[in-house]
C-alpha cells in the first residue's frame, strides 16, 4: 500500500544512495542503516520495519535492494521504487567498479588486507544491532524467545538449513492453531 509522503524523487534517490555508499557488507550490514534513515523520516513506521524486512527476505533478489524497491513503492509509487533502487545500487555498482579496476594490484599488500580484516568486526556488528532490535521489539512471550533460540541453535550451531527450520516452525505453528481451536470447540 502507497503511503501519501510529500517525498521527492530527489530526495528518496539520495537517501537511497547515502545508504548504499555507506554500508560495508551487504544487505544485512545495512539494515540499521536502512532502519534509522526510514524511520526517522516517517517512510515507515518502527513496528513496520520488521514486516519489510520479512517481506523483502522472502522476495527473489537482494535484501537492501528488495528494501529500497517497496521503501520507494510505498512513498512514490512504481517510480519511487525505480528511483530508491537506483539509489541503493549506484553508489556500490561504482565502488565494485572502482575495486575491480584498481584492487587487484593491491590485493596482496598486507596493508589492505590489515584493512579489510579490521573492518570485519564492524561489519558483524551492523548485523548484529538490527536482529538484536527486532528481536527485543519481536519477542513479546517466552515461547516466542525459545523458538528464536531454538533456530539460531539449529541453523548456526547444528547446520541445519534454515529452510528446515521454517517448515517445521510452520507445521508446529499451524498443528498448534489447530489443536487450539479444537479445543475451544470442544472437539478434543
Amino acid at each position: 500500500m502507497k503511503k501519501e509522503l510529500k517525498i521527492s524523487l530527489w530526495e528518496l534517490f539520495w537517501v537511497m544512495t547515502k545508504i548504499g555508499a555507506f554500508t560495508i557488507g551487504g544487505g544485512y550490514a545495512m539494515l540499521l542503516v536502512i532502519q534509522k534513515e526510514v524511520t526517522s523520516r516517517n517512510w515507515i513506521g518502527e513496528d513496520e520495519f520488521p514486516d519489510l524486512i520479512a517481506l523483502s527476505q522472502a522476495a527473489p533478489g537482494l535484501l537492501a535492494v528488495n528494501i529500497s524497491i517497496f521503501t520507494g513503492y510505498r512513498i512514490r509509487g512504481f517510480w519511487g521504487a525505480l528511483v530508491a533502487t537506483l539509489g541503493a545500487c549506484m553508489a556500490p555498482f561504482l565502488i565494485i567498479l572502482s575495486i575491480a579496476l584498481f584492487f587487484s594490484e593491491y590485493a596482496n599488500n598486507p596493508h589492505v588486507q590489515r584493512v579489510f580484516a579490521g573492518m570485519r568486526p564492524a561489519v558483524v556488528a551492523l548485523i548484529a544491532v538490527p536482529m538484536i532490535n527486532m528481536a527485543r521489539k519481536g519477542c513479546k512471550q517466552w515461547w516466542q524467545w525459545v523458538i528464536m533460540g531454538a533456530s539460531m541453535f539449529l541453523v548456526a550451531i547444528m547446520g541445519i538449513s534454515p529452510v528446515y527450520v521454517l517448515v517445521c516452525t510452520i507445521a508446529t505453528a499451524s498443528a498448534t492453531v489447530l489443536i487450539l481451536k479444537l479445543k475451544r470447540e470442544g472437539k478434543l
